[in-house]
């Protein structure tokens, strides 16, 4: 084999074994901004609940406050 032969191969395989790990390591990162934006969504699904749980819990207390004024037929 000659030196520009041996050349090209080791150049081939470094540019090879260079663009695979390029590719896994953009996987990677990728699943974990997938990952950060499921965690944000529990986050603000856990939010809005909180705050559903609260005007419920309100709107009771006023039920409660209004029953007791005025007699509901």
């Amino acid at each position: 084999m000659s030196l520009a032969a041996k050349a090209t191969f080791v150049g081939a395989c470094a540019v090879s074994a260079f663009t695979i790990w390029a590719v896994h390591h953009q996987q990677t990162q990728e699943r974990e901004n997938m990952y950060q934006g499921v965690i944000k969504d529990d986050a603000r699904r856990r939010e809005k609940m909180q705050q559903r749980q609260q005007a419920f819990d309100e709107s009771q207390r006023k039920r409660e406050l209004y029953e007791s004024v005025q007699k509901v037929e």
